[in-house]
């Protein structure tokens, strides 16, 4: 399954994309679905695998735009 990071700032998604690629999770940037109901535009995808680096990741950091992680499972989308 798919992980979304989404954030409410284009800014951060993209500080939180790096961060997550220095710290070995592969991820790239991909359009917010609107079902997710914010405006930034993007979030960050990547695998179900790496969600417990990728939480770690975040906390690490302050992100003040963060608004929560979704899973994505075929077209059914929900935050976790």
């Amino acid at each position: 399954m798919t992980i979304l990071a989404v954030f409410r700032s284009r800014a951060q998604t993209l500080e939180y994309l790096s961060a997550l690629k220095a710290d070995g999770v592969p991820a790239q940037a991909v359009n917010t679905p609107k079902e997710a109901g914010v405006g930034c535009g993007i979030s960050a995808k990547f695998e179900e695998a790496f969600f417990p680096r990728a939480r770690a990741c975040l906390a690490k950091r302050r992100y003040t735009s963060f608004s929560g992680f979704m899973r994505v499972n075929g077209g059914k989308m929900g935050y976790l």
